[in-house]
């Protein structure tokens, strides 16, 4: 029933400005509204950030599909953002990028906590 219809993630926050400001600021994107709290992406998607006394869930919360895993790394990484590195047995990261046959993935943290990923499918 719900196939047709577009998804669109909710991220807990703290802090609304230092989040508003690491998504424009590090990962390039803009409220719809000045202060607002919803950030269009690609392909009609959108996410929305909302205090609340949640803590981020510990595991993958929302993720970028792109094009190239490598080039968008770097350019993030040259804007600051930390990426996650991983040494374990079912998943291990070169250089922040984990590889398996048919997915190139990264993972990092928002100012909140939030995991966020990007990954290309091979």
């Amino acid at each position: 029933m719900l196939k047709k219809y577009p998804v669109i993630t909710t991220l807990p926050v703290t802090d609304f400005a230092r989040a508003r400001a690491f998504y424009k600021e590090k990962l390039g994107l803009t409220p719809t509204e000045p202060d607002g709290d919803l950030f269009e992406c690609g392909g009609g998607t959108m996410f929305v950030i909302s205090s609340m006394a949640t803590k981020p869930g510990g595991h993958t919360q929302m993720s970028f599909a792109v094009d190239d895993v490598v080039a968008v790394v770097k350019e993030l990484q040259s804007k600051g953002v930390v990426f996650e590195e991983y040494d374990l047995p079912t998943l291990k990261t070169v250089n922040s990028i984990a590889e398996r046959p048919d997915f190139r993935g990264a993972w990092f943290k928002d100012s909140e906590g939030n995991m966020i990923s990007i990954g290309q499918r091979i």
